[in-house]
């Protein structure tokens, strides 16, 4: 599988395992599960067709480890993200004392007044390190890395989980717990 038909597969499932199942006439259960085999058919009956072997090699090789297999192989969901109501039942974790939010120079103003807030996902995203933020940021213009006061935060009965790929996931920042420490 090149890597061009990679990336397109990989966008086309976050559009379907995050946001839209029903574009292609799926529906995740309430944890975001769906069976692959359904997921394939469904896709192919859209005009967007893939084997096992290469939804296999998408979930594999994602570098930013998008996607999650069930333990038996046979259902499929995004690891977070999703803008569609769901529990992945991911259980609360003690974060790092400081963990960063990467995001672009136009939002700084709005964030540091307000705080950061899920918006269109069920959490707020954040890294344990400087340099993926960077990447996040970078997705939407010139990057800012914001530092999140998580000790303080997790002090005052805020709740973290982390998913399957490393992402750390709250309700919500206020502005006081941030600091911009780049861009």
């Amino acid at each position: 599988m090149d890597e061009k038909r990679t990336v397109r597969v990989s966008r086309f499932l976050s559009m379907v395992l995050r946001h839209r199942p029903e574009a292609v006439g799926i529906v995740l259960d309430e944890a975001g599960w769906v069976d692959v085999d359904e997921l394939i058919a469904a896709c192919a009956t859209r005009g967007r067709r893939f084997s096992r072997a290469e939804l296999d090699h998408v979930v594999a090789t994602n570098n930013k480890k998008r996607f999650a297999y069930s333990p038996d192989g046979r259902r499929i969901r995004a690891s977070q993200g999703h803008s569609v109501e769901v529990r992945l039942g991911l259980a609360a974790a003690v974060p790092p004392d400081v963990l960063f939010h990467g995001t672009a120079a136009a939002s700084v103003g709005a964030i540091m007044r307000e705080g950061l807030k899920p918006m269109s996902r069920q959490d707020v995203h954040l890294s344990a390190d400087a340099e993926t933020a960077v990447r996040v940021g970078a997705r939407h213009g010139r990057p800012v890395v914001l530092a999140v006061d998580a000790a303080a935060l997790a002090a005052a009965g805020h709740e973290f989980r982390v998913s399957a790929n490393g992402v750390w996931l709250t309700d919500a920042v206020p502005p006081e717990r941030l600091r911009r420490i780049s861009g």
